[in-house]
């Protein structure tokens, strides 16, 4: 044999070889078939995103708060600028910084620079925006109400006897605002290149009374170059403290699910050699992993006793099995010997009875392996009448009482069947004189069957007892009489399985008296 071949034995895999494939089928899927490393995974990605986030958050942040700054800055240089003009300052006087660290220009109502530093004089205004600046239709408009003025004043002249024969002075257009007005440009200054600026605008009046606007810009480049600084900061330390995550994760995660890892080598083990007595480790903690050690004692105590019950019930079938056989070959051998002393009645007998002990172990393996009865409507008092009536020759005769009323339940009649003729069976065999059989139906929906007899009763102790199988009570001790005690189990099992009870009280006459309750159908 192949030794990557995992050993067989009956056509199925045996536990080394199965926990060989098993080992061999892991491996194949890779590390990602661990819980452990889709954790780390899955932890490291969140914390990446989050941090991810954050840091943008920051830079967002960053750079607003610099950009608000440097907003500031101009703002306040553009105020002194104008504050110089309020002062009438003359335009070749004015204090004005360096172009390169701050940048003004005074400019006029028409777009021209009427002062600025030495390096961007010559440049065309900084800025489009500013309390002057109206677009095209706003000129149009303006234009149009000069012309209407105009008009009405050459009207009220020609009416107006002291008017004097000056000229009209030209209107002085009025700043559109007194509030600063900011604005993101790039502009060129000492030849370098194109740079951004935040600039500030301000309305003002030159010392001639000539309405202009002051320019005053601040270099981004400092926040540029702090948000970079930040931005490559963050990307060098997010690596190493994506590695403590995940490192961090790995470790413990690797400890929680330690005892997750004994659990299952203990039970690999419990499979190995079958031995179910064995249990799994249990923490002292109270944590989920706790509660699952917990549950798979429970199971395995469970598992154990089932295993236990049918080891027990195949010893006492196979026991009960033994002497019907045995007799059955002592009499063929006799008969094999002298066939003049065969006696076909015991042969018979005993042949009867293997049947029956094979049909209620055969029913109940299909119980115990869950098979559900069928639900088919069944009238009780017509199922008494005929299986009463096939009961000819007993040895004592079954009285009914008939129902009160019509009596119908779900469920198989095969299987009602045989519990009833269990009942009278088991009633027949113990009483004296009398066996009576009653049904009657209550309020409740709730069918009640009644079997009673007059022998010597069940004692109080035994009555949960003798519903288990091979299970005969001392007066019953004989196998001839007393049968293979699996006739009240099974009449257990089938009340169980149409939803119903049992239970043994003492009859009106003595005796025992078996009340069985099932639930009924409208009829």
């Amino acid at each position: 044999m192949n030794q990557e071949t995992p050993a067989r034995e009956g056509g199925n895999l045996r536990p080394s070889g199965q926990r060989e494939v098993n080992e061999q089928l892991r491996r194949r899927r890779g590390w990602w078939s661990s819980v452990r490393a889709r954790t780390t995974v899955a932890a490291t990605a969140v914390v990446a995103v989050a941090l991810t986030a954050a840091g943008l958050a920051v830079l967002a942040v960053l750079r607003h708060n610099l950009v608000e700054s440097a907003s500031l800055q101009a703002e306040t240089t553009a105020r002194d600028v104008a504050t110089q003009l309020a002062a009438s300052t003359d335009l070749t006087r004015l204090k004005l910084p360096d172009a390169d660290d701050q940048p003004v220009q005074v400019v006029s109502a028409d777009r021209r620079v009427l002062a600025a530093d030495d390096d961007i004089r010559d440049q065309p205004p900084m800025a489009d925006f500013g309390p002057y600046s109206t677009s095209q239709e706003d000129e149009n408009e303006q234009d149009d109400k000069d012309d209407r003025d105009d008009d009405q004043d050459e009207k009220d002249c020609e009416d107006c006897e002291d008017c004097e024969d000056e000229p009209p002075t030209a209107a002085v257009n009025n700043p559109t605002t007194t509030e600063v007005m900011f604005g993101d440009v790039r502009l060129t200054v000492d030849g370098d290149q194109p740079s951004p600026f935040r600039v500030a605008a301000v309305a003002a009046t030159t010392a001639g009374g000539q309405p202009a606007t002051v320019y005053a810009g601040v270099s981004l480049d400092t926040a540029d170059s702090a948000v970079a600084d930040a931005r490559q900061a963050m990307l060098i330390g997010l690596p190493p403290l994506l590695a403590v995550v995940a490192g961090v994760t790995w470790l413990v995660t690797r400890r929680a699910l330690r005892p997750v890892e004994s659990i299952r080598s203990e039970l690999a083990e419990i499979m190995d050699d079958g031995d179910l007595s064995r249990r799994v480790p249990e923490s002292a903690s109270r944590d989920e992993i706790a509660r699952l050690a917990s549950t798979t004692n429970a199971t395995l105590a469970a598992l154990e006793a089932s295993a236990e019950r049918q080891r027990r019930f195949i010893a006492d079938a196979a026991h009960e099995l033994r002497s019907p056989i045995a007799s059955l070959r002592t009499q063929l051998e006799v008969a094999q010997a002298h066939p003049h002393l065969l006696e076909l009645d015991g042969v018979i007998g005993d042949t009867v009875r293997l049947e029956h002990l094979a049909a209620d172990l055969l029913l109940l393996a299909r119980l115990d392996a869950g098979e559900q009865p069928r639900a088919d409507r069944v009238d009780l008092a017509a199922l008494i009448r005929d299986e009463l009536a096939h009961r000819v020759g007993d040895r004592i005769t079954v009285d009914t009482v008939p129902p009160n009323a019509p009596v119908s339940v779900t469920g198989s009649r095969l299987q009602l069947a045989r519990l009833l003729g269990n009942l009278v069976d088991n009633a027949q065999r113990h009483a004296a004189t009398t066996v009576r059989v009653g049904l009657h139906h209550t309020g409740d929906h709730t069918a009640v069957l009644e079997v009673a007899d007059d022998g010597p009763g069940v004692p109080e102790a035994d009555r949960a007892r003798i519903f288990q199988r091979f299970v005969r009570l001392d007066d019953a001790r004989s196998r001839d009489e007393g049968g293979a005690g699996l006739g009240l189990a099974i009449v257990r099992d089938v009340i169980e399985r149409h939803g119903g009870d049992i239970r043994v009280t003492d009859g009106i006459d003595g005796g025992a008296r078996f009340v069985v309750t099932l639930p009924t159908v409208d009829v």
